[in-house]
Parts: C-alpha cells; sequence; structure tokens
C-alpha cells in the first residue's frame, strides 16, 4: 500500500529506479513464499524463508529513500533500535547515526541523513541474516550429525542381530567353590543358569542382545533431555535449534549404552569385568546412556549462545578511524558512511541511496550538539 502511494508521486530518474528495485524485491519475495518445494522442503524450506525475508528488508530499505521526510523522522527511531541491535558498538554507521539521530527525530534533517538512515538499517538488516544464517547453519549440523549418529547406531543393531557372537555383550559371572559344575552366563535379553563348565558365553548371545542395550541407552537419554528442558530458552529465530539439539541426545545416549557395556565386556572398567545379572547388564545401558549429557551438554551450551548472540552486538574495539568518527562534534553534514551506491544498481538487490562521491563535500548539517564519548568508551546509546 504504501508503495502504490509513494507510485502516485511524481518521480524522476533516480526516484524510478528504486521504485523499479522496491517491486523486484517484493516480487521475488511474493515467488519465493508461492513455490512448492515437495519432498525437498527440509532442505530447501528453510532458505526460501531466508530469501523472502532478505527481499522484504531490502525493499524496506529502499522503500525508506521513496518516503516524504516525515516518514523518515517517524521512522528513525526504530531504524536506531535495529542497529543498536544488530552492529557493533564502534561501528562508523552506528556511531555517526547516534551523533545525528536527535536532529532526525526534530525534523532537522538533510539529505546525506536520509542516505545515512539507509545504508545503517542496510548495514543492521545485513548482519540479522547473518546471525541467521549461522543460527541455520548450526541447525542443519546438529541434524546431520543425528542422522549419522543414528546410522550407526542402527548399523550396529543389524551386525548384531545377523552376527551376534561377533558383538556378544553377554558375561559369565565368577562362581563359587562349590559351583564348579556349572557356570552361568549372562545377556542383556536373557540369563542362563547351570550350564555345563567351559560353555562360551558369546556362543549363547542372542541378535537382539544390542538392540536391547541400545534401548535401555535411550531411556537413559531421554531422561536427560526431559531434565535439559528446564534450561532451554524460547527464541525467536526461525529454526528449531533447541529441538536439534535434543533430538541429537537420543541415538548419542543409545550408542554411548552400547560402547559402555562393551568396555565392562572388555573388564576395561576395574571391578565391573562380570556382571551378575541382565538388570545390571539393562541398569549400566541406562547409566551409559544418560551419560552421554557430558558430552552433548557442550553442544546445548554452544546453542544456547548462537541463540544469544543473535540480535547482540559484539564489544568491538576501537580502531583509529572509528575513534576519529566519533570525536567528530563539529558542525558539518551527516555524510553516508560506506561505499557509494549508485541507483542502477537497487533493480539488482542492492540496498542504498543515489549516486554519491564519499569523499566529495557536501553542504549543510546543523550545529552538532550530542554530547560524544572519548575513544574507547561506549558510544550510541
Amino acid at each position: 500500500m504504501q508503495l502504490r502511494r509513494e507510485e502516485t508521486r511524481p518521480c524522476d530518474a533516480d526516484r524510478r529506479t528504486f521504485l523499479e528495485g522496491t517491486k523486484g524485491h517484493l516480487d521475488r519475495a511474493r515467488a519465493a513464499a508461492d513455490e512448492v518445494f515437495g519432498w525437498r522442503r527440509p532442505w530447501s524450506g528453510s532458505t526460501a524463508r531466508e530469501g523472502v525475508w532478505s527481499n522484504l528488508r531490502s525493499a524496506d530499505v529502499l522503500l525508506l529513500q521513496l518516503v516524504s521526510d516525515t516518514e523518515v523522522a517517524g521512522r528513525a527511531s526504530e531504524v536506531m533500535a535495529l542497529v543498536k541491535r544488530h552492529l557493533d558498538r564502534d561501528d562508523p554507521r552506528r556511531i555517526r547515526l547516534a551523533q545525528r539521530i536527535r536532529h532526525i527525530i526534530a525534523g532537522e534533517m538533510t539529505p546525506s541523513d536520509r542516505e545515512l538512515l539507509a545504508r545503517a538499517l542496510d548495514s543492521a538488516y545485513n548482519n540479522l541474516d547473518g546471525e541467521l544464517a549461522r543460527v541455520r547453519s548450526l541447525r542443519n549440523m546438529l541434524w546431520t550429525a543425528t542422522f549419522l549418529v543414528l546410522a550407526g547406531v542402527a548399523g550396529l543393531a543389524l551386525y548384531g542381530w545377523f552376527s551376534p557372537s561377533s558383538l556378544s555383550l553377554c558375561f559369565a559371572p565368577e562362581v563359587g567353590a562349590g559351583d564348579a559344575n556349572h557356570v552361568d552366563v549372562v545377556c542383556p535379553s536373557m540369563e542362563y543358569h547351570n550350564r555345563p563348565p567351559g560353555t562360551v558365553p558369546s556362543s549363547l548371545a542372542l541378535p537382539r542382545d544390542i538392540v536391547t542395550v541400545e534401548v535401555a541407552g535411550l531411556a537413559g537419554a531421554a531422561l536427560t533431555v526431559i531434565a535439559s528442558l528446564r534450561r532451554i530458552r524460547g527464541t525467536s529465530a526461525p529454526y528449531m535449534l533447541p529441538l536439534a539439539s535434543a533430538v541429537l541426545k537420543f541415538p548419542t545416549g543409545a550408542l554411548s549404552a552400547f560402547l559402555g557395556v562393551l568396555l565392562i565386556r572388555g573388564a576395561f572398567v576395574p571391578g565391573l569385568s562380570n556382571l551378575d545379572s541382565r538388570a545390571q547388564v539393562l541398569a549400566w545401558a541406562a547409566v551409559f546412556g544418560a551419560a552421554q549429557h557430558l558430552v552433548t551438554r557442550l553442544v546445548d551450551d554452544r546453542a544456547q549462545m548462537t541463540l544469544s548472540e543473535l540480535g547482540r552486538p559484539t564489544d568491538a574495539v576501537v580502531d583509529r578511524e572509528n575513534a576519529a568518527v566519533m570525536a567528530d562534534d563539529g558542525p558539518g553534514p551527516a555524510g553516508p558512511i560506506g561505499p557509494p551506491a549508485a541507483p542502477e544498481r537497487a533493480g539488482a538487490g542492492f540496498r542504498g541511496g543515489p549516486d554519491a562521491d564519499p569523499d566529495a563535500d557536501q553542504d549543510g548539517g546543523p550545529e552538532q550538539d550530542v554530547p560524544v564519548r572519548p575513544p574507547g568508551r561506549e558510544a550510541g546509546r
């Protein structure tokens, strides 16, 4: 609706270029939203969603170049809030906009202030796109790791099913002096008593032994997932990163249960070389399944850190160039900071303003009365 209103106003070549660029971004966003992916949705759906929002943000930046000065002044506070969330504290565009924001809101706006707002908003949107891309990348890595671990668990179960003696998890508890004429064999799926002396425990292994141990490990992992829910916070990010982190625990628990019981079977753990009953085998499998939290909690911490960095600028160090901008409290224009934006590139998806020489002198710019903090301290707040 706002774009249609702007189309009714008289326009020159530059304004027409911005109008065409805005309509092009909206058309691409509409096409990405209407695309039907079918079976490709799990892989392509999130990328298309990012394309929709990226084009909408690009159209918003170009539209900022078209609206009246009154509307620009009305949106200045919104732009400043986005800049504070997504640009570093010593970013020159954020610093310069903080110096000019009071004049812009008061209606004392120069042509270069509009350009400054557009460039700062464009940079904030670009950083937001990068933050969301990092969240999506970590989500994809977690789902890939879950698939690979699940494939490994399933492969072990199949191998144990067709060759149970090869990965035997059966134990032969030590017998007393009066029981030398028979032996007991304990497997995850069954217990054997009063077997002849010399019976090899692996010969009594059943195809479902490994599956039984992995199920016990899944139960232990499920308990840790429930316990970790208290640490999970909601997020406005479009990707279910906490869910991907939680799902990874299940196949990891099954795998750690198998490896833990196998280590006990190989007398790797002192004092646990022989388990006395099937219940002990399953209990230790559940314990090892829950112990996967010692490893996956690092993944949880990384996921929470990535989500907490969404919309939070980094504590960058002020360099000499930015310090010079921070110290610029004298009268002068609020010139744009960054590479020039040619109008003919707007239709190709570039966010920015009209072509201008960043080194050229510009007139105007009211007296600056905003106090400026010395270099090395936080500016723009």
